[in-house]
């Protein structure tokens, strides 16, 4: 079962899991800087998806206090831009809370409490977790984890 974890945003990442294998690969957000804007980009994150037709879970986002209006339109285009490019892959889809998946996976409060909770997962791969800014890797790898232990069995080799 192979599944692929979306952590959104400029500093997120997209984590794919193979549960049968053991295998985890992630990558950093593909972002493109134009006219120092960053944003993501849909063409990067499609190459990415398109390696494997599987399941994909995105956390679920919304706005935080003290976001500007700038940022907060910024961060929806991003999770659009995710969800569109799931959507027109024809993955199936599922976003999911960051309560829900950090309770089921039993993760300590905080960003390094879901870090340390990948290391404890993935062992092999602990060096994608070691710093602090991986917080969006770890985060990634464990909504991937999520998704391979709690998807119903379904064939998703569409």
């Amino acid at each position: 079962m192979i599944v692929y974890g979306i952590d959104p945003g400029l500093s997120g990442a997209i984590a794919r899991f193979d549960l049968t294998e053991g295998f985890l690969e992630i990558h950093d957000m593909p972002i493109m800087e134009v006219n120092k804007k960053k944003s993501v980009s849909p063409q990067l994150v499609s190459d990415i998806l398109r390696q494997q037709h599987a399941p994909v879970y995105i956390e679920k986002v919304g706005a935080m206090p003290g976001q500007g209006v700038s940022s907060m339109f910024s961060f929806g285009r991003s999770y659009g831009v995710l969800l569109g490019c799931a959507a027109g892959l024809q993955m199936p889809t599922t976003v999911i809370t960051p309560v829900e998946w950090q309770r089921a996976l039993k993760c300590q409060k905080g960003k390094d409490g879901n870090r340390q909770r990948a290391c404890e997962l993935f062992p092999a791969y602990s060096q994608l977790f070691a710093r602090k800014k991986d917080d969006g890797r770890a985060d990634a790898a464990l909504l991937a984890y999520y998704g391979a232990l709690f998807v119903e069995s379904v064939d998703y080799d569409g």
